[in-house]
């Protein structure tokens, strides 16, 4: 294969991020916000989609993580966006994969325990991490844009979205760094009176962030109901 240099710069290849992180307190309204999101599967690892009218399936363990992936191929992959609700949970439903993997090497072939975190040294951490990036690494494939829906590991946060002590995302170790540095934008959702607000400005005091330019250090509403308790969408201020 030969490489051809640039000569002059090129446009920009993508607008909206492909991978998208939004976490939040709990009962803020993300998964109300997902389902006014049009086109949007969300995949219900909590039971949290319950409560709302919206494209959704409930998935309670990695083998049907795994067929609901395979049937969203199957039918010709029909979702513009694939909701993992939450991230959180996917974490802990990798475990099967994680022992898996550790039972492949020679030190693990005659293990027979159900969490390799209990491995002496934290050795069990790498295996962890490894199925779920072999996870979601499946789930990226599933739909042009990918948003991940995880809990707030603080809980120093008012009811105005004003942090208190800092706020991460509730993964472990260097899951969570490795999957904000992966990410094309990171979200903290809040609500503010009637509005549910997506914050994606930089600080020390949480973890946000985005490469488009369009939502680089923004706060946008993505949801506000009306007196008649009616709900209006914004997404388009999300993706153009």
């Amino acid at each position: 294969m030969s490489i051809v240099l640039p000569t002059k710069k090129l446009g920009v290849d993508r607008i909206n991020p492909k991978r998208l992180i939004i976490y939040s307190k709990p009962k803020t309204g993300k998964t109300s916000a997902f389902a006014g999101l049009d086109n949007n599967l969300i995949i219900d690892l909590e039971s949290g989609a319950d409560y709302v009218e919206a494209l959704k399936i409930k998935v309670e363990s990695l083998q049907e993580l795994l067929e609901a992936g395979k049937a969203i191929k199957e039918a010709g992959q029909p979702y513009k966006y694939v909701t993992i609700d939450t991230v959180t949970a996917l974490e802990d439903m990798v475990m099967p994969l994680a022992i898996k993997l550790y039972k492949r090497t020679s030190m693990g072939k005659n293990y027979d325990e159900d969490n390799v975190l209990s491995l002496p040294n934290g050795a069990g951490y790498l295996y962890l991490r490894q199925a779920f990036f072999q996870v979601l690494d499946f789930i990226d494939t599933l739909a042009p844009h990918i948003i991940l829906s995880g809990h707030i590991k603080d809980k120093q946060v008012d009811d105005k979205g004003e942090m208190v002590l800092a706020a991460n995302i509730d993964l472990t170790g260097k899951i969570k760094s490795l999957i904000c540095a992966n990410a094309d934008a990171i979200g903290y959702m809040y609500r503010k009176g009637n509005k549910t607000i997506l914050s994606f400005k930089t600080s020390e005091e949480v973890t946000c962030g985005a490469r488009p330019e369009h939502l680089r250090n923004q706060e946008i509403v993505v949801s506000e109901m009306n007196d008649e308790n009616e709900l209006t969408f914004h997404w388009d201020q999300i993706y153009k």
